[in-house]
């Protein structure tokens, strides 16, 4: 008894003060459920060791799922008219997929910073407008003396290097010495046109990779563009078809001749969609798309025809892992087998297992239709990723090896004389530089996320716009249904298993330890905490959750968990899918974490994270309203997070592969707080701490600290998280501590314009003092949610 009198005074010296007019927990109770075991499955069960592979299996099952209706519907292709309706279907949907595209401008605004003569060439540097506000820079490879029957080509650089890289100087001088004109542009985020200042190992105190910082920045900005409803491969595809705007105003190039090649390592990807959406274009070179991939493992079963994984899997490199690809059946192999009748040139950077790739096969089959079989051709190098220079063929661009093919299909195709060997002069990166100070300020080129802001905002207003009028139970309903377009889906299925694992006495407490299947095989570990009641009594029920699960829940909030026994109502902590116990292994929570492989793979599969995480959410709340003990309307929502902020005034600037990066927000749940309630209308109060304060907030700057797996593609469209949160009026809803896109604690004025419409509403509800915005967070959630729960 002396001893655990020890231990309780031990533990109130660490305990956080008590907030003003908050209930006096019982601090030994607290002691004891910090200590608590909350694993639902032991790690040393089978069960239990599954659970952390949970998301991987279910997606791969989806992915096969997807593979086999693929695959099914392409066998009933029979005629070209049969092709011709799967084709168009399957573009229509890679097209709406991409985002909204604008106007083509009805004249390109091109500028000429620089001629840089050569021999037998001519470079000029040049920046063209794709878009307002977008400058594309890039080089322009022409003859000395241009003819008037030039063909045009369009080079997309690879992720490695952008337009000064050496082996695209080599094409661009060996095509133009031979009276081609060649343009190579600086893709989105790259080169001229990046988004971060990282260009020597000298800008940053520890080390990272110099020469990568283009390509993993992608990660940001594809992140960005999908918050306004757009994507990062749509805005590439669009600079691509402006670049052939571009080509085809230049005196004496033929408009039958326009040729794009896609470089290895994210350059094909781009391309082949550009190809197959603009018909302007007569053949196309997409290397390391639609087909086996350098990391395919060789050589290929015999049964590859329908084992083959057609649809690939999610990354943070969002240019090759489409959204909606798996679920709308425009997997990579019908993107590029699109272009028949049209040409193409199947590209691999390595080694390529010809006999046994179903994707060529398919390939060949559709040219056949058209019979048009020799517009279909490949180019391939030697090797395999994994191997050394010379035995493999790894290019930068597009390697020596790899254009053989090219040049053999080109000649035959278009007349092109294939370039001699040996010829070789590159210019330095300064001379290929298009924009000097003075002409980006002539040009008023801003930065790339500025743009974004702008578009996010317009977006956003005119969402707002469009819910103005309505009234209020039918602007929550167009709300729901807008979300639920873009969550995916988010209501539970039918089935629920529920297993009881353990249940002991804790004190006056009911602890209780159960495990929630749904959806072929998704398990929620849940923890149930029920206070003594009266008999026939009825108990409101207060559902927590963060990302970290129950387990962090119980050691960080055991003294506001206590009050909330204390004052006679329930908690239950779940696991939703992905935290907790059920959180992968070695999960980092970055850019290349398996979170983030598993959150692309969700949008590839037409689904959101943040949308099925929801969906569990609404599976707990339909448990507990079937359970006796509890009050039917008597369930509050308390989303929480306890990642720590970054402050204010630190230098948020920093490559995206250096150590100790700064802190990345943990907002989900505040998030599924602020759905859940939208979704479910029994919901009686709503409490969030170190949620996100809007969408929006991501875009301000080039930098973003913030999860994949809570993005949700299109969220301005909608309006932003202030429209979501004005559905909830007169319902209480308390708000604190939001952070920002880089994750800091936002002031008073940032909270009040993020959620002025919420606020609009409770007002005009009269409902004003229900809607609690706390930037310091200087209550106890307990004693808030014991105040509303008693209300009602």
């Amino acid at each position: 008894m002396i001893q655990r009198g020890l231990i309780v005074i031990a533990a109130i010296l660490m305990l956080p003060p008590v907030f003003a007019g908050q209930e006096k927990a019982d601090v030994g109770l607290a002691l004891v459920l910090r200590g608590l075991d909350a694993t639902v499955i032991p790690v040393n069960t089978a069960e239990g060791k599954q659970l952390s592979e949970m998301l991987s299996r279910n997606v791969l099952t989806r992915f096969r799922a997807a593979n086999r209706r693929s695959t099914e519907a392409w066998r009933r292709v029979r005629t070209r008219t049969d092709w011709e309706q799967f084709r168009d279907t399957r573009l229509r949907a890679l097209r709406a997929s991409l985002g909204q595209f604008p106007k083509p401008p009805s004249e390109l605004k091109v500028r000429v910073m620089r001629r840089l003569p050569g021999e037998g060439y001519v470079i000029e540097n040049l920046a063209f407008e794709s878009r307002p506000g977008v400058w594309v820079t890039c080089n322009l490879y022409l003859p000395a003396r241009p003819s008037d029957d030039m063909r045009g080509l369009l080079i997309c650089h690879s992720h490695h290097y952008p337009k000064t890289e050496g082996e695209l100087q080599d094409m661009g001088t060996a095509w133009a010495r031979q009276g081609c004109a060649v343009l190579v542009m600086d893709q989105l985020g790259h080169g001229e046109r990046r988004q971060h200042p990282f260009q020597s190992s000298t800008e940053y105190p520890s080390p990272f990779r110099v020469d990568r910082q283009d390509y993993y920045f992608r990660f940001n900005i594809g992140m960005q563009l999908h918050v306004v409803g757009d994507s990062l491969v749509g805005w590439m595809a669009w600079d691509l078809m402006r670049g052939v705007d571009l080509l085809l105003a230049r005196p004496g190039i033929r408009k039958d001749r326009i040729i794009l090649l896609g470089a290895v390592a994210g350059g094909g990807d781009p391309a082949a969609v550009a190809a197959a959406l603009d018909p302007r274009i007569a053949a196309v070179v997409p290397f390391n798309f639609g087909g086996p991939q350098p990391e395919t493992h060789y050589p290929l079963p015999v049964d590859a025809e329908s084992t083959f994984n057609y649809a690939g899997g999610g990354s943070w490199e969002s240019t090759r892992n489409l959204r909606l690809s798996a679920r709308d059946g425009f997997l990579p192999w019908v993107i590029v087998a699109a272009m028949a009748p049209r040409r193409l040139v199947y590209g691999h950077e390595f080694a390529w297992d010809q006999e046994h790739d179903p994707v060529w096969a398919r390939l060949n089959t559709i040219f056949g239709l058209y019979e048009v079989g020799d517009h279909l051709a490949a180019a391939h190098g030697r090797g395999t990723l994994t191997g050394k220079p010379p035995e493999s063929t790894h290019c930068n661009n597009i390697g020596p090896e790899q254009r053989v093919g090219i040049y053999a299909a080109l000649k035959r195709w278009f007349e092109m004389p294939i370039p001699p060997n040996g010829y070789q002069q590159r210019h330095s990166s300064a001379n290929l530089t298009c924009l000097t100070p003075q002409a980006a300020q002539e040009l008023k080129i801003g930065s790339l996320h500025k743009v974004v802001v702008d578009l996010g905002a317009e977006r956003a207003a005119a969402a707002r716009s469009r819910l103005r009028d309505l009234a209020p139970a039918a602007r929550r309903q167009q709300l729901r249904q807008e979300w639920s377009r873009l969550l995916g889906d988010v209501s539970p299925s039918g089935d629920l298993k529920v297993t009881v694992q353990s249940k002991q006495q804790v004190e006056s407490v009911d602890f209780g330890l159960i495990s929630l299947t749904h959806e072929d095989g998704i398990v929620v570990p849940t923890a149930l905490l029920i206070p003594q009641r009266k008999a026939n009594s009825r108990l409101p029920v207060v559902v927590a959750f963060s990302q970290e699960g129950k387990q962090a829940f119980l050691r960080t909030r055991a003294d506001e968990i206590v009050s909330l026994l204390q004052g006679g109502v329930a908690v239950c902590l779940p696991d939703v899918r992905g935290t907790g116990e059920t959180r992968p292994p070695g999960d980092s929570r970055g850019r290349t974490s398996p979170s983030t492989s598993i959150s692309s793979s969700e949008l590839m599969l037409g689904q959101t994270m943040l949308g099925a995480r929801l969906r569990d959410l609404r599976m707990v709340c339909r448990y507990l309203r079937g359970r006796p003990e509890f009050r039917a309307g008597g369930v509050a929502l308390w989303g929480d997070s306890f990642a720590a902020t970054n402050p204010h005034g630190q230098n948020l600037a920093a490559p995206l592969d250096a150590d100790n990066l700064p802190e990345h927000s943990e907002p989900l749940g505040g998030l599924l707080a602020l759905f859940g309630a939208l979704f479910e209308d029994e919901v009686q109060a709503i409490y969030i701490r170190g949620g996100l304060v809007s969408y929006g907030a991501l875009l301000q700057s080039p930098y973003c600290y913030f999860p994949h797996d809570c993005i949700v593609p299109g969220a301005l469209t909608t309006g932003d998280l202030g429209e979501v949160a004005a559905t909830l009026a007169p319902r209480p809803l308390r708000l604190a501590s939001p952070v920002d896109g880089l994750n800091r604690s936002v002031t008073r004025e940032i909270l009040d314009k993020s959620l002025e419409p919420a606020q609009a509403a409770y007002r005009s509800a009269k409902a004003e003092a229900r809607l609690v915005l706390d930037s310091t967070d200087t209550q106890s959630v307990a004693a808030w949610l014991l105040s509303q729960l008693r209300a009602n």
